[in-house]
């Protein structure tokens, strides 16, 4: 077997880290051909596939993910020991690679993270928005952003931005057509907008007044993944539609939707930031976790 080096070694993990060609050659800062051609060039050394790649996807094989398995803590070690270097230098510096769903990242991560880069100014910020929960260790996410009960035990949570609330929304053109619901249980007389998550899982709505709970699976003709397109299918009459207050803040106030339910859309403890425990924080992410705590506080 012919030899094969650190820089190879990165090559395969940048490939294993983002399951994409594209994505890891823009890290690399090379061509997807060139990186293409590298791991290649890499298997025939090895004498042995590590990659599977069509045109639509890119995975391991079961010797590609046991090399992944065994090399990439060490890399980790080595970055470590590299960002501790960062402390002789007075400032944070590095790279940090967060995922949060799209709507955690417009109403509550991106704002922070805009005042987070006017304190540090060394420290790069690549935020991947995706709505799908993804083993953030594995893709190689430094942090991710969930709402607290979907955050693993194993994992370091730290409360980012305000309490947040749902709204029940419709157009004043769609209550023109029904009568104002009194009850969740009156949502089965109304064309809802309903949400399906990336896993294919249709959302249940959930209700919450003087201890009683409630989590309506509500009917409609139109479905959609995202919650923006949502709101806009709202505005334009489709039906009602249940989204994150902020969201829908402006659009209340002046009058283009109006509001129901609201004595049955309780408060949520909000957003988190979690990561785990199990390696030692980079210095870029120690200042973002600090910056966060000293944020709540103000």
């Amino acid at each position: 077997m012919r030899k094969i080096g650190p820089s190879d070694l990165a090559i395969f993990l940048a490939i294993a880290h983002h399951r994409s060609f594209r994505k890891a050659a823009v890290e690399l800062g090379v061509t997807p051909s060139a990186l293409s051609h590298s791991l290649r060039s890499i298997e025939e050394r090895l004498d042995i596939r590590l990659v599977n790649r069509t045109t639509r996807s890119v995975g391991l094989t079961e010797a590609g993910e046991q090399l992944f398995r065994r090399i990439n803590p060490a890399f980790l070690d080595i970055e470590d020991a590299l960002d501790d270097l960062n402390a002789f230098r007075g400032q944070p510096s590095g790279r940090l690679r967060i995922n949060a769903p799209r709507a955690a990242a417009k109403l509550v991560l991106l704002p922070i993270v805009a005042r987070f880069l006017k304190a540090h100014p060394g420290v790069e910020v690549e935020l991947v928005v995706d709505d799908a929960l993804v083993d953030m260790v594995s893709a190689g996410f430094d942090a991710g952003v969930r709402f607290g009960e979907m955050i693993a035990a194993d994992m370091i949570a730290v409360p980012i931005g305000p309490r947040h609330r749902f709204a029940v929304v419709g157009s004043p053109q769609h209550f023109e057509r029904h009568p104002e619901p009194v009850s969740p249980q009156d949502l089965s007389h109304h064309p809802c907008i309903r949400y399906r998550f990336a896993s294919g899982a249709l959302y249940r709505w959930e209700f919450e007044k003087g201890g009683i709970e409630l989590e309506i699976e509500v009917g409609g003709s139109l479905t959609l993944g995202d919650q923006d397109l949502m709101a806009e299918a709202a505005l334009n009459g489709a039906g009602l539609a249940y989204l994150f207050e902020e969201q829908v803040r402006t659009h209340m106030a002046e009058g283009r939707l109006r509001r129901v339910l609201e004595q049955w859309c309780p408060y949520y403890p909000g957003f988190f930031l979690y990561y785990t425990s199990r390696r030692q924080l980079p210095t870029a992410m120690r200042a973002f976790i600090d910056f966060l705590k000293a944020d709540r506080r103000t």
